[in-house]
């Protein structure tokens, strides 16, 4: 596997959504919530240049899900969820053929 930048923005974000599992202060929540709405704005901008709309609903969906100006307020079990099963589709990702 080969890291280039987009592996190591999608395991870092997937890291920051797996340490979001343990009680951690407010701040880190915030911080996430805007460094994960930056990386897949950044991946939503990438699908739209090579024309898949398909990734770029599903990317632009998380951001605005994770977007830090008007909060969605799904409970910390949901979030936790959702934070797991991004986190995990963003490890794969990395392993799939392009």
């Amino acid at each position: 596997m080969r890291f280039d930048t987009i592996a190591i923005i999608k395991l870092s974000i997937a890291l920051l959504l797996f340490a979001c599992l343990f009680e951690l202060p407010y701040g880190y929540y915030q911080l996430v919530r805007l460094l994960t709405t930056i990386g897949f704005s950044y991946f939503a901008i990438l699908a739209y240049r090579s024309n898949s709309s398909s990734e770029f609903i599903i990317y632009l969906g998380i951001a605005i899900l994770f977007q830090p100006f008007l909060k969605i307020a799904l409970g910390k079990e949901i979030w936790n969820f959702v934070d797991v099963v991004l986190g995990v589709g963003l490890i794969a990702s990395l392993f799939r053929k392009k």
